[in-house]
């Protein structure tokens, strides 16, 4: 699923052009004609929306005025203000107003796609600093979840109606899909967020320390007790106990944390008297546990006093829409982190990452982008900078010295239609650049279906650079965009054939 830009402009023909712009650059659209709307879009329970192309003079609610209504609602969306007026008192004013960019009409493709690509990274690398410092800070909710998946929305709103009570809830799912991270959204969500969140891997604590770390031990307990140790329950007092990998334990230990829940008390080893405590339970695991209890490993009482409010989160395969949103925020965190200018991975890379299964779901998607920033050479990511994967791709790819990567036909048009903006989306052709002249049924091809080819050729050779593709073929850019409408209208009339193959495209 590609980043969704709102164009707010009153202007029928320039509200057009600028939406036929922005879908040209690989993002989808959603247009308003005046203010008013463009914040009942951007307020809507279920809005979407990554960036706003905002119309400054606009009848009734204008620009400064959504501007004004989007930093009092706190939204945190980028906004490109954009005039034909251009005087230096409207940029300051809008940048003042909360803007992050600003054009002047009529904005030229290439310099929309660029506004455009920095506001996205830098909203990307924005939610990404907050995330960690609300992390950080045990204040992380679920607008920290990057997500635009329906098979989530279930998700979250059970973990929405859990968080508004002290409900136990028993969170499954594959490693690495995000399981703390939904305990921590609960309890950032909850009444008890300024109380402690504490998380314990029960499957990396040694079976003879399983009591002392969860329940505590006095001084002189046992060898090597040489002071008192409070235990993770008392350490949680007042907030959340986060039990991850729960079904690890052993059997001994899970006796006594069913007392533990049972009394809501916890003795210590070598305590002489029960310590009340008030905690939430959330527990987590990559098993079915409900197999670990019909195989003897985990006990069934306890089963139940754990699996309350089960939660179980789809494995990243499931929910394939979100694998751009994820690598746009792990680019700008990476990127930021080691002091590199990369600010976009390709249209073809994107696709290709988006068909992977990713058995190691959102962590292994992360460690991907993590080496591929670390290794790449250029200021975007391609294919060839995920080279550790290509055992596990589903995709065919073809290789030359003189042209870039290029995703085989037959699977670009079984893709997911998934741009990063960086590039133009075209109909994949020979990577030799040769030029069919003849039809199958040996008559001379028309001029302009042969132009239609060259002209995609050309943007796909030099990579989406307008500029460049408009001085090699020795035409003006206004021509060039003249003639990509035209061969879009072409296409769109030549039937369900020429559909198919923009579609592949």
């Amino acid at each position: 699923m590609a980043a969704s830009i709102l164009i707010a402009d009153d202007d029928a023909v320039q509200r057009r052009l600028v939406e036929n712009m922005v879908q040209k650059c690989g993002y989808e659209t959603i247009t308003v004609d005046n203010g008013d709307a463009a914040i009942a879009m951007l307020t809507a329970p279920d809005a979407q929306i990554d960036a706003v192309v905002l119309d400054l003079v606009m009848p009734g609610l204008d620009g400064m005025g959504v501007l004004a209504k989007i930093r009092d609602a706190g939204l945190n969306i980028p906004v490109i203000v954009q005039t034909a007026h251009g005087g230096i008192d409207n940029v300051v004013s809008a940048m003042r107003a909360g803007a992050q960019d600003f054009v002047v009409k009529p904005v030229g493709m290439e310099r929309l796609q660029v506004s455009l690509r920095n506001a996205l990274n830098t909203s990307a690398l924005k939610g990404e600093l907050q995330r960690i410092r609300h992390s950080r800070e045990g204040r992380l909710t679920f607008s920290d979840i990057i997500t635009r998946s329906e098979t989530m929305t279930s998700v979250l709103r059970t973990a929405q109606k859990a968080a508004a009570s002290s409900i136990p809830v028993l969170i499954e799912g594959e490693s690495g899909v995000g399981k703390e991270l939904f305990a921590r959204a609960i309890h950032g969500s909850s009444e008890r967020k300024s109380k402690p969140f504490v998380a314990v891997n029960c499957g990396a604590i040694p079976d003879n320390l399983v009591e002392s770390i969860l329940f505590g031990h006095e001084k002189g307990a046992f060898t090597g007790a040489t002071e008192r140790h409070m235990g993770k329950f008392v350490e949680a007092h007042g907030g959340t106990l986060f039990l991850d990998e729960v079904s690890e334990l052993p059997l001994a230990a899970q006796v006594k944390l069913l007392r533990a829940l049972q009394e809501g008390a916890v003795e210590a080893v070598g305590g002489r008297k029960p310590v009340k405590v008030d905690v939430r339970i959330i527990s987590a695991t990559n098993r079915k546990l409900l197999d670990r209890v019909k195989g003897g490993h985990f006990r069934e009482d306890l089963f139940y006093r754990l699996h309350v409010l089960p939660l179980t989160i789809p494995p990243l395969r499931a929910r394939r829409e979100d694998i751009p949103h994820l690598l746009r925020h792990f680019l700008a965190r990476f990127g930021a982190e080691e002091n590199r200018s990369i600010n976009a991975i390709s249209g073809d890379a994107m696709a290709y990452l988006s068909q992977l299964d990713w058995p190691g779901n959102i962590r292994q998607l992360e460690n991907a982008v993590y080496r591929a920033v670390v290794m790449s050479d250029g200021d975007q990511l391609g294919i060839a900078d995920f080279p550790f994967i290509g055992a596990q791709s589903p995709v065919t790819l073809e290789e030359t010295v003189s042209e870039p990567l290029i995703v085989s036909p037959a699977i670009h048009s079984a893709a997911p239609s998934i741009v990063s903006g960086n590039e133009i989306p075209i109909a994949p052709l020979p990577a030799n650049g040769s030029l069919a002249m003849l039809t199958p049924a040996g008559e001379v091809r028309p001029l302009e279906e042969m132009e239609r080819e060259i002209i995609r050729f050309a943007i796909s050779h030099y990579r989406g650079q307008m500029s460049e593709v408009a001085r090699r073929l020795k035409i003006g850019r206004s021509t060039l965009y003249r003639k990509l409408d035209e061969a879009s209208a072409g296409e769109e009339a030549s039937g369900p054939e020429a559909g198919s193959a923009e579609e592949a495209g």
